[in-house]
């Protein structure tokens, strides 16, 4: 790639950072996304976490050989180093496509790094090396402090609950209770670790291994005052006794925990699909849409979640 689409992606950054940096400065967040697939030559999002720098590519067709392609690659973590003020060794690349000829991509590979950041004075492990995802998605900043706030002596069901970020706002607001559901062991570890890591423990605070469609099924007939549902847009584990379709299924998910919700409670329900439609009409609950309210500052693309409550 020519040096002066380099520079024009210099610039960029140091435009957004200006602005988005001095934002999280003001607001006090450390942890932020900075660019997100601002210029097509450059389809990378790249978020702060602290001292930490994650850099994912988007997959899309960029007819470069391996050697072209890590060339650019490595031009541009080059140019992310020097305009944020990041140590190199701090920046860790993501690839979200399959890499053909992948001895070339080896100098950016890299196992078992793990971090703790901060989050509105709570603390959450992230690994930014092993998994596509981090461990704590930035999207739902907004989202987590809503929970947080409205926590204070309830009973807190968190379904697909990734590493348990939403529980431990639910904690630190004042949860009578927390039930963390995931269908990963290694996740739920990291929910527990992340709860631990705040001070939250004890009996009050469960974990559950589940297929959570199943669980929804069968589940006893508590009742709970905050749910939060948050499930991938698919997923067909081996472990899930059919597979999700967050579309197709989401009445029926919907209708469950209406089904456990407790008189007077909230059901905060999000989804990452970006032609996702609510069919309102086959759901019995006053509804409200609060995506605008729940997307951050810093994530330019409006489109990133949808958000709803449901209340009976």
């Amino acid at each position: 790639m020519p040096a002066d689409k380099f520079e024009m992606f210099a610039n960029r950054l140091e435009k957004v950072n200006r602005n988005i940096g001095k934002w999280a400065r003001k607001q006090g967040i450390t942890c932020y996304r900075i660019y997100d697939d601002d210029m097509p030559e450059f389809p990378l999002a790249v978020d702060v976490y602290d001292t930490i720098l994650h850099v994912a590519e988007y997959e899309r067709p960029h007819g470069l050989d391996p050697e072209a392609h890590v060339a650019w690659l490595q031009g541009s973590v080059d140019v992310l180093a020097r305009v944020l003020g990041f140590d190199p060794s701090m920046i860790f690349l993501k690839f979200r496509q399959r890499q053909k000829g992948l001895q070339q991509y080896e100098r950016f590979a890299r196992v078992g790094a793990e971090f703790v950041v901060r989050e509105n004075g709570l603390k959450f492990i992230i690994n930014p090396s092993d998994y596509l995802d981090v461990g704590l998605f930035l999207d739902h900043r907004n989202t987590r402090q809503m929970v947080r706030e409205q926590a204070h002596q309830a009973r807190v069901l968190n379904l697909f609950a990734y590493t348990g970020s939403f529980s431990v706002y639910a904690a630190a607001g004042g949860a009578a209770e927390t039930l963390t559901v995931d269908l990963s062991n290694t996740y739920l570890r990291w929910a527990d670790r992340n709860m631990v890591y705040n001070g939250f423990s004890g009996p009050q605070h469960r974990f559950l291994q589940a297929d959570v469609l199943a669980w929804l099924e069968n589940a006893p007939p508590a009742l709970w005052d905050l749910i939060v549902l948050d499930p991938p847009t698919f997923s067909n584990s081996k472990r899930m006794d059919g597979t999700l379709d967050v579309q197709r299924d989401h009445v029926w998910m919907l209708q469950k925990c209406l089904g456990r919700l407790a008189p007077g409670g909230k059901l905060f329900f999000s989804t990452n699909f970006r032609k996702f439609k609510m069919d309102k009409e086959a759901i019995p609950a006053v509804i409200q849409d609060i995506s605008a309210q729940t997307v951050p500052n810093d994530f330019r693309n409006k489109k990133i979640h949808q958000c709803f409550v449901l209340q009976l």
